[in-house]
């Protein structure tokens, strides 16, 4: 009885802990993915495009060892993060950690800008974010151990004129993120911000920022450099890991200057 006993104890030590990354068919969510199975994580992959999930979760299953669960998901539409949960109950995932990557921007005055593309902005930056931090957190919480990942950015520090919803949506979870890292002292459960710079990735195309003076001719870090130092940053509990020295620099040097150069800067930077 006792050798039972100790064989099942065994068993539940050494299960794998679950990784669900939005967001993860490309970019630093693709390379995210990579990593967590490469350090013997399950994943759930959500992201819209069925086929680069497929075809990333066989590579990852074949790669590692591990198993990768897909769900081919629109999180503009923020009431499929329900869909998620329901999914991970349904078949009794037991997610250790949630990594809130997915996230789009778009380049313009607001004025002119589209409205349903920033509602859209605002569903899936923010809202899904915070629904999926809301739907997974108390369990979590119950078994004292768990971690999250919330993707924000540099743009958290300041407004960002002709990005603007995109710069406030990123300050939000900056903002988010910390708070419900401060009220989880004590329980086990730490929220990392991350906070990338311009980065190697499919954002630049899809914000229509390819000829903004923050991507053009500039060497800028690879999605694999970012997801190499978030994945550090999250597993060590870091409440904000803004990426590169001069990213950090520049993210706290707004604190000292007035309001009106800040946002004159940001402006002359987007542009």
């Amino acid at each position: 009885m006792a050798n039972e006993v100790v064989l099942a104890y065994s068993q539940i030590i050494s299960m794998p802990n679950t990784a669900i990354i939005t967001g993860a068919s490309s970019g630093i969510g693709l390379e995210l993915a990579k990593i967590f199975a490469a350090k013997k994580n399950d994943v759930l992959l959500v992201a819209r495009s069925e086929d680069k999930l497929k075809a990333l979760g066989d590579e990852l299953q074949k790669a590692f060892g591990i198993t990768a669960h897909c769900l081919a998901l629109d999180l503009s539409d923020y009431n499929n993060a329900q869909v998620i949960f329901d999914f991970c109950r349904q078949k009794n995932i037991k997610v250790d950690y949630l990594i809130n990557n997915a996230g789009f921007g778009d380049f313009g005055f607001f004025a002119d800008s589209n409205w349903q593309k920033q509602l859209q902005m605002i569903n899936l930056n923010i809202t899904a974010l915070t629904y999926l931090t809301h739907l997974f957190l108390p369990q979590m919480i119950s078994k004292k151990y768990g971690k999250i990942m919330n993707v924000a950015s540099t743009a958290a520090f300041q407004p960002g004129p002709t990005m603007a919803v995109y710069f406030a949506t990123k300050a939000f979870v900056l903002h988010f993120s910390e708070a419900i890292n401060n009220e989880l002292e004590g329980t086990g459960v730490t929220v990392t911000a991350l906070c990338p710079g311009a980065t190697e990735s499919g954002f630049q195309k899809a914000a229509n920022l390819e000829e903004s003076k923050m991507f053009k001719d500039k060497k800028i870090p690879t999605s694999k450099e970012v997801a190499v130092f978030g994945y550090d940053a999250f597993i060590n509990g870091t409440p904000v890991a803004i990426h590169g020295l001069k990213n950090y620099l520049l993210a706290n040097s707004v604190r000292f200057a007035p309001r009106s150069l800040v946002v004159r800067i940001a402006r002359a930077i987007t542009d």
